[in-house]
């Protein structure tokens, strides 16, 4: 029974070792990256296109709205 304790104890220690093996190659942007880009990052997931810049472009669009849906790999 203590030399099947010894030998788990063993391989918990192994699977440990291997996980912060593994943790170091991950890319973490938080933890990776220069402070300003993390900042950057962040202001990008802030943006938004308005509402407005679609209409527009609506308007001016020479598209077919009664075109049938565009289904890859369908040929009409």
């Amino acid at each position: 029974v203590e030399e099947e304790l010894q030998e788990q104890e063993f391989l918990d220690r192994c699977f440990q070792e291997m996980l912060e093996e593994e943790e170091q190659d991950w890319f973490i942007p938080a933890r990776d990256l220069p402070q300003g880009v993390a900042q950057l990052q962040q202001q990008l997931h802030g943006l938004s296109v308005a509402d407005g810049a679609s209409e527009d472009i609506l308007s001016k669009s020479n598209l077919n709205p009664d075109a049938k849906e565009f289904v890859p790999g369908v040929k009409y």
